[in-house]
């Protein structure tokens, strides 16, 4: 049976005891966090994983539906992984990937909604409102996906890039699992970029530095899993090859998707404008 999973620590799983040639994994702990990183050195190796040559950052922490009162350190942790990745860039584009009707599928352009824009300030507006800070330039895009405007992801996003001409570009979407314990709980950061709905087999046209020629950073969470890994996790038996598969979410979908929405944003935002306070941030949302 296929593995229906986007996260590669998932897929390292099975060779725990012992990693493929070409694979190093790194873990380390905060402590709101445990923080797993898997760097896939080479093209070949990558072919034998079923992922691309470069690095995964798997941030796994309590459930990301509740209230963290650690809301600043987790944000932070992320922040930092994020930043780790996507280097200094001067002019930074955001994209929320997904639907926003279908609610498991809506994190990306909820967090696009609350990401701080600022391509659009002037040096004069900035001074005016922030004082002397230095902001980075923010372009942000929500957009959609292809059974809306009949349009790949991608080709919006490679045509705004013309335009745009950002350095860097982060891409948030949601994930699927295959472990019933990593749904709501588990962040993925990656400089591989993304082909949006591969984990649930409808696999898109990839956004990654290949295809745009820019550096594309992926931020998801797995908000599905299937049936059949529900069954194997639970009984450690694999179902009946004909029994109806169906992906599944957990009950608290909505405060997981508008909890994890504003997480990820804050994050993304404290790495993209390193000279605003926690509480300019905050305000700015």
């Amino acid at each position: 049976m296929s593995n229906r999973t986007d996260l590669a620590v998932e897929i390292l799983d099975e060779n725990a005891r012992r990693l493929p040639k070409g694979v190093e994994r790194k873990m380390r702990r905060s402590s709101v966090c445990s923080i797993t990183e898997i760097i896939i050195k080479d093209h070949m190796a990558g072919l034998r994983l079923g992922k691309a040559k470069g690095r995964y950052v798997t941030v796994e922490t309590d459930r990301l539906s509740a209230h963290p009162e650690d809301f600043g350190e987790q944000s932070q942790n992320i922040a930092n992984e994020i930043t780790s990745l996507m280097g200094n860039p001067k002019n930074l584009l955001v994209c929320g990937l997904g639907n926003e009707s279908i609610t498991p599928d809506a994190l990306g352009p909820k967090t696009a909604k609350r990401i701080i824009a600022t391509r659009h300030l002037s040096e004069e507006n900035v001074g005016n409102e922030l004082g002397s800070l230095s902001l980075r330039s923010v372009s942000v895009l929500s957009a959609g996906v292809m059974g809306q405007t009949g349009i790949e992801s991608s080709e919006i996003i490679l045509s705004l890039c013309d335009t745009v001409k950002p350095d860097c570009i982060i891409a948030v979407d949601a994930l699927a699992c295959s472990d019933i314990s990593r749904l709501g709980t588990t962040i993925q950061i990656t400089d591989t970029g993304i082909s949006p709905g591969s984990g649930v087999q409808n696999r898109r046209k990839e956004l990654s530095k290949a295809a745009t020629g820019i550096p594309v950073i992926a931020v998801g969470v797995p908000t599905v899993v299937d049936m059949h890994s529900i069954i194997c996790n639970v009984t450690g038996n694999s179902p009946d090859k004909h029994m109806p598969n169906m992906m599944v979410t957990t009950r608290d979908i909505d405060k997981l998707i508008d909890r994890t929405a504003h997480l990820l944003a804050f994050a993304i935002n404290r790495a993209a404008q390193p000279s605003l306070s926690n509480e300019d941030i905050l305000s700015l949302m």
